[in-house]
C-alpha cells in the first residue's frame, strides 16, 4: 500500500512509487494524497497489505509520520505491520539523521531520506532485513 501523510497533497510521488512497486510484481493500493490517519488505519485493516509505504514531498513527513505511526502501532491488529517512510521528511533540507532516528524510534521499520534516492528503497525491497547505506533501518 502506498500513501501520503495527511498534510501532503502531492500525487506524482505516489504514482511513481506505485509504478516502481508494480514493476517488481507487487499489487499496489494507492490511497492518494492527504490521507487522514483514520482512513489509512481502516484501509490497512481492510486490505491487509504486506508493506505500507508512506511518502512525503511537503517536508512534514517527520511531524505527520510520527503521529501516524504512533496511532498504527497502538492498534494490536496493526502493530506488526511493516511500515516505511521516505521523501522530504523535514523543512531544513536533506541529510538530517536525527529525523530518521526519531522516526525509527517512533516505530517505522525503515526511513528513506530524500538524499538517498530511489536506489536505497529498491535495495530495501530486495532485502528488507539488510541495512542499506543511506537508509536508516531497524
Amino acid at each position: 500500500m502506498v500513501s501520503s501523510v495527511s498534510s501532503d497533497s502531492h500525487t506524482w510521488n505516489l504514482v511513481f512509487l506505485q509504478l516502481l512497486l508494480e514493476e517488481t510484481g507487487a499489487e499496489v493500493a494507492n490511497l492518494g494524497a492527504c490521507v487522514p490517519d483514520d482512513l489509512l488505519l481502516a484501509e490497512c485493516r481492510r486490505l491487509r497489505p504486506d508493506l505500507v509505504v508512506i511518502s512525503s514531498v511537503n517536508g512534514h513527513g517527520y511531524l505527520d509520520g510520527r503521529r501516524l505511526i504512533a496511532r498504527l502501532r497502538a492498534e494490536a491488529d496493526l502493530a506488526d505491520l511493516p511500515v516505511v517512510i521516505g521523501g522530504k521528511l523535514g523543512t531544513q533540507g536533506p541529510g538530517d539523521g536525527a529525523l530518521g532516528a526519531g522516526l525509527l524510534a517512533a516505530g517505522f521499520d525503515a526511513v528513506f531520506d530524500e538524499s538517498g534516492g530511489v536506489e536505497e528503497f529498491q535495495r530495501y525491497l530486495e532485502n528488507p532485513r539488510a541495512l542499506v547505506s543511506g537508509c536508516v533501518a531497524s
